[in-house]
């Protein structure tokens, strides 16, 4: 054995380590390459409505409710008391649609408390039919249709945030 022979039996040759690093040069540009491509099919920009939208004075509002189709809500308005229901379906995204009741109808909730309502929603879609307060009671929804937080913006238009439900019962005072 030459002294060459015996030096080198503990170290990686030229030629190993610039095979070893180019495995890993190529591996690393396939992997950023996939990561990429993968990448690109998520959208950095969500295409999602506003949480928080003035929708008006209060004023503008009459007494009774309204449906303001760009919002997909409907605003109620007894005497100086505001609240909002949402128009979206909670099964699968329908806008329902107001129907007017002939009559005012006395309504125990399954809570035990009792409602006056004047009119229902109804899911034009798949036939969910939701009470005045958006109480789900027929229909495949899942859930009742959310209630959302309402405030005087400093300006005096109502303010409605829809990504805060609020309580059925809240209502605001104006």
């Amino acid at each position: 054995m030459t002294s060459e022979q015996q030096g080198d039996s503990g170290k990686v040759s030229r030629k190993r380590f610039l095979k070893m690093l180019s495995v890993c040069a190529i591996g690393s540009a396939v992997f950023g390459n996939v990561y990429m491509f993968l990448r690109s099919i998520k959208p950095n920009v969500l295409y999602e409505p506003l949480k928080k939208m003035l929708i008006g004075k209060p004023k503008k509002f009459p007494e009774g409710q309204v449906f303001l189709p760009k919002e997909r809500m409907f605003v109620i308005r007894k005497k100086n008391e505001f609240n909002t229901v949402s128009a979206v379906c909670t099964h699968l995204g329908c806008t329902v649609k107001e129907v007017k009741l002939p009559k005012p109808q006395k309504v125990t909730l399954p809570d035990g408390t009792e409602i006056v309502q004047e009119w229902e929603y109804h899911c034009p879609c798949h036939g969910s039919k939701f009470r005045g307060d958006g109480t789900i009671y027929d229909g495949p929804a899942p859930v009742d249709l959310p209630p959302w937080d309402m405030k005087i913006a400093p300006d005096g238009d109502i303010l409605v945030d829809t990504g805060k439900k609020v309580e059925k019962d809240f209502r605001l005072k104006v």
